[in-house]
């Protein structure tokens, strides 16, 4: 099995943010996932949701503002005193770069909220960090980002998100992975995709009883905010 530290260590610090990963680097992690926005001045920002409303207490949409703005925002944090605010990607990848196997980079994308912002992505990366780039699995729940990421790259790699699994969309996209919510998991699902040659990753897991349970029913990997218990 193959565990991803989800959003960082996010069970033992704020999620998405720079203690989060350093945490799960220091439990061990090699491999990790994050979520990536555009702010209205073009820096790619790592946060979950496309407003802070529920990290920030404040229904500011991360289109909407500067990353300067960002900074005026600072995330709640229910571990600690430390003021915590939205890091930018060019933050994170420093922190996650040693040692680091897997990165799924999910592109928080529907309905080309962020126009351009695949090719931003790929562009910063070749520039910035083409070391780590093959070691980077870019997904979304949109599938014209992943079709544009897929045009703009034809190496990328990319790992389907999706609620409703299609082994054709998978196919179309030459991507190398299937990301599912485990509740809609079924051994079906991993045999067809490994009929295929896709590996299925799923979320969010924090039990070692149900990781060995949907591991055993054909699961490649899991997405776990409590990456310590499984490394």
């Amino acid at each position: 099995m193959i565990y991803f530290a989800h959003r960082g260590a996010s069970a033992e610090a704020v999620q998405n943010t720079i203690p989060a990963f350093v945490r799960a680097r220091e439990l061990g992690a090699s491999r990790y996932e994050l979520d990536v926005h555009l702010t209205q001045d073009g820096i790619l920002a790592v946060h979950h949701d496309y407003s802070l409303l529920s990290t920030a207490g404040k229904d500011v949409y991360v289109k909407d503002v500067t990353f300067a703005e960002l900074q005026t925002c600072p995330l709640q944090n229910a571990f600690n005193a430390q003021k915590l605010f939205v890091p930018r990607l060019a933050d994170v990848l420093p922190v996650v770069a040693p040692g680091l196997e897997l990165l799924n980079i999910e592109l928080k994308n529907d309905d080309n909220r962020y126009p351009g912002i695949e090719e931003k992505l790929l562009a910063f990366l070749h520039a910035q960090y083409p070391q780590i780039l093959p070691k980077i699995l870019f997904s979304s729940f949109d599938y014209e980002t992943l079709a544009r990421l897929r045009a703009f790259d034809k190496t990328a790699r990319i790992g389907l998100l999706t609620r409703a699994f299609d082994v054709s969309a998978a196919r179309a996209l030459k991507a190398e992975s299937v990301h599912l919510n485990h509740t809609r998991f079924t051994p079906d699902i991993a045999r067809v995709c490994h009929e295929n040659g896709l590996l299925v990753y799923l979320y969010t897991v924090n039990e070692a009883e149900l990781a060995a349970r949907l591991a055993a029913q054909g699961a490649d990997g899991i997405f776990t905010d409590r990456i310590g218990r499984f490394l």
